[in-house]
Formats: structure tokens, sequence, C-alpha cells
């Protein structure tokens, strides 16, 4: 994946706190393609909802879904989105006519993840929200699995590296 060779659309998923954001802004820069956080691709009663923890239904959450997959097909050369993407279904709805978008899986403890958001200011994810989002995670089939505990130039390093490799079955 040079600047003269193919283009990816990966999606960075996780739960809260995982460092989506970080590793997916670094690995984009490092990949030569644009990066988008899906959180502000969220309405604003969406925001409100979780700020005010409550978590997001499919009902609430669909519309952030069908968002996030159009600005994943309007990127054919290339996009690394940040996304929780925690439910088999919902990373089905993002990689509908897509066979070309590729799932970075961050992998963290509870405990490391707890630290990062009450550390975290001026985001509307709550503490109170982590649990929730730890019991609907399903883990992908067919992603890069890194762990989240290690430096960001590590797993970016690592990620690179396995996407110039062949794809996982899946």
């Amino acid at each position: 994946m040079s600047p003269t060779g193919p283009r990816p659309r990966l999606l960075v998923m996780g739960p809260a706190g995982v460092g989506k954001t970080t590793v997916g802004t670094a690995l984009a820069a490092a990949l030569q393609v644009p990066f988008l956080d899906a959180d502000d691709l969220h309405s604003a009663a969406n925001r409100m909802r979780m700020q005010s923890g409550q978590p997001l239904d499919d009902a609430a959450r669909a519309p952030w879904l069908d968002a996030v997959h159009e600005r994943l097909r309007a990127a054919p050369h290339g996009l690394v989105v940040a996304c929780s993407a925690l439910r088999q279904r919902y990373r089905d709805r993002l990689g509908q006519q897509l066979p070309d978008l590729r799932y970075i899986h961050l992998r963290a403890d509870r405990a490391l993840l707890a630290a990062r958001l009450a550390a975290r200011t001026g985001h509307f994810f709550p503490l109170s929200l982590l649990d929730d989002q730890l019991q609907c995670l399903e883990p992908p089939r067919g992603a890069i699995e890194l762990d989240a505990s290690r430096p960001v130039a590590e797993l970016v390093a690592t990620a690179v590296a396995k996407l110039l490799g062949p794809p996982p079955p899946g």
C-alpha cells in the first residue's frame, strides 16, 4: 500500500476508550488516506442520550450506521474510520457492497478502558456505558486483532504489515 498502490477502506473498531481515534488517525497518516471519526456523525439526540447514560438501541443507531456506510462507499480511494461496530450485524451493515472493507479490532481489558475513559475530557461518552459496550461486543471474524495496550506506533506498524499481506480467510 504505497502512495501509488491501492488505498484501503479500513474500520478501526472496539469499545469506547480502546484508542480507535488515536490509532485510526495515525494509521490514516501512515497510509496517506483520509480519517473519519464515526462519532462525528452521531445525531445530537444520540449524543445527548449517551451523555445522559442511556445506551443506544438499534433504532437510534441505524441512521448513524447508514451515514458511516455512505462515507465508506464514497471513499473508493481509501479511508480509515474509527467506529465501535460492536455487533456483527452492525459490521454487516457497514460493509454492505464493500468487499474490500477491512477491520482492525483493538482489544483491551476493562481496567484499561475504564482508566482511559475516566481520564478523557470533552467527550460525550460516559464511563457508565462501558459495561454495556463490553456486553454488546461480538468478536469480529477475519479482523486484524491488536492489543490496544501497546504503543500507538507499534500498533500502526503491525497493522500496516498485516494489511500488506494477504487478507485473512473470513
